[in-house]
């Protein structure tokens, strides 16, 4: 690549095959990628051990979860070489060509060295005013639970393709990429090539309209061989529960007696000080709450009122899994055999499109069969802009930050043996080109991040998790609002 040669590793590599790699090959630069805020962590880690073991090439860190205040901050103290955040591929060149250069590279090191010194400087008095956990859940959303819809069924069903589908009891529908093709949102796939701009338009940008069309036209040629030969093949598990919210947590049950909990969604609630009257949201406020006998409030939080249709009724959640990247690996391989990088990367691109366009197909499906969807009449564009009622939030992202949330997940859709995706150790999906989620049908249901969390909260929640307090802020490591060991007095760690 721009004469250079890259000697790509793959995914979820070891520390050790890297650095064993390096040596090996004589490599003049280390290059880690992140996809997912797990990768973080270790990226850290393997600074520290190129510091260890005394290597002195530099490192350049990129991909979707990394920053240049994250590398500032955590990754480049543990390594005395040049460490260096790339935005996007577009600027790796530049920055090597500094890098290998005797005559550049130490005036470029030196620059970096100062403004990460910066930045540093600034995240250490940049940390949030929080409130405790208590005060944030005194200012959790009022919602209103009167009216409930119920699924068409409870359980478990999966999709698949046509023969394999037949087999199955538990698996009333076919899909196929054909499906999947109408729902698709074009425009992050070009930001994917690096071209800026909202599909349809950017086909008649003034600068790189002509590019954005070419890149267009190969895409519908691939697409078209994909689908065709399906040469790659979509898979997907679905489900709904009986649900309800106890505290900051969202319990599943095995029927509509909720006698028996089936398994136990947790969530984290935003601690930022709110001067603005709007609450500190919560996941699970989104869901009904348990009441001791199993009956819910009335509308205003009373038992005032309460109808026995009211006293019988209870909330649902509802769960998926897809992935449309069976058969991609060997389909990239086979381009790539055959020097054809450039439709290997095609490929890649298409089966994420693909696998969005999944969720947002099974999405549809989903609200139709818990009632609410039936008439809603959208367009693929007001699907795209999300204009339904209800949420689809992932683990690891702002509103579900915490990643082991997927093995409960997992667990509750037996996702690897009905869909064929399997959860990396750190909980990365395997194929890559897979989606999981919660379903929330509240119509006040909506995405939002959660912020910096306070040592108050984490406390709380390990223990409702079940895990260390060590484990909890590793996984939650950038979302912290204080430097885990520090003393629960100080009121930084505390969150106050």
């Amino acid at each position: 690549c721009n004469n250079y040669e890259v000697i790509d590793l793959g995914v979820m590599v070891p520390c050790e095959k890297i650095l064993t790699t390096a040596r090996e090959q004589k490599a003049d630069i280390i290059g880690l990628s992140g996809l997912i805020t797990p990768s973080l962590d270790e990226m850290v880690h393997v600074a520290h051990e190129m510091e260890r073991q005394g290597l002195k090439l530099p490192l350049l860190i990129g991909g979707a979860t990394t920053s240049k205040a994250h590398t500032a901050v955590k990754i480049a103290p543990g390594y005395t070489e040049p460490v260096v955040h790339v935005l996007d591929a577009s600027r790796a060149v530049p920055v090597v060509s500094n890098l290998i250069s005797a005559e550049h590279k130490p005036k470029f090191a030196s620059d970096i060295r100062e403004e990460y010194n910066r930045l540093r400087s600034h995240h250490a008095g940049q940390q949030q005013k929080l409130v405790s956990i208590e005060q944030a859940r005194e200012n959790s959303p009022k919602l209103k639970f009167d009216v409930l819809p119920k699924p068409e069924f409870t359980g478990v069903r999966t999709l698949l393709p046509g023969a394999e589908r037949r087999a199955r009891s538990d698996a009333p529908y076919p899909v196929s990429l054909a499906d999947l093709v109408p729902f698709i949102d074009w425009s992050p796939f070009f930001h994917t090539w690096e071209l800026r701009g909202r599909y349809p338009a950017i086909l008649n940008h003034e600068r790189h309209g002509e590019e954005a069309r070419k890149l267009f036209a190969d895409a519908q040629e691939l697409l078209g061989k994909m689908v065709g030969g399906k040469l790659i093949e979509p898979r997907g598990v679905y489900g709904f529960f009986p649900a309800n919210r106890v505290g900051d947590d969202v319990e599943l049950y095995t029927d509509d007696s909720r006698k028996q909990v089936l398994t136990t969604f947790h969530f984290l609630r935003q601690q930022i000080e709110k001067t603005d009257g709007t609450p500190n949201w919560c996941l699970a406020d989104f869901i009904a709450p348990k009441r001791a006998a199993g009956i819910l409030p009335a509308p205003d939080g009373s038992n005032a009122g309460e109808t026995p249709a009211a006293r019988s009724s209870g909330d649902y959640l509802g769960a998926f899994a897809v992935t449309s990247g069976h058969g991609l690996k060997e389909l990239v391989e086979k381009f790539k055999k055959d020097h054809d990088d450039y439709n290997a990367i095609m490929a890649e691109a298409l089966a994420d499109r693909l696998a969005e366009a999944f969720a947002e197909f099974l999405h549809k499906r989903v609200r139709e069969e818990w009632g609410y969807g039936k008439t809603e009449n959208l367009s693929t564009e007001d699907l795209i802009e999300e204009k339904y009622r209800g949420i689809r939030p992932a683990a690891g992202y702002p509103a579900c930050p915490d990643h082991t949330e997927k093995q409960t997940l997992w667990g509750l859709l037996d996702a690897e043996k009905n869909s064929g995706i399997q959860l990396t150790e750190s909980f990365a999906m395997w194929p890559g080109s897979s989606v999981s989620g919660l379903y929330f049908a509240h119509p006040e249901s909506k995405y939002f991040a959660v912020g910096k969390l306070g040592r108050d909260q984490l406390l709380d929640y390990h223990v409702r998790k079940g895990m260390t307090l060590q484990e909890a802020e590793r996984w939650l490591g950038p979302y912290l609002n204080y430097e885990p060991g520090k003393a629960a007095s100080d009121p930084v760690a505390a969150g106050r």
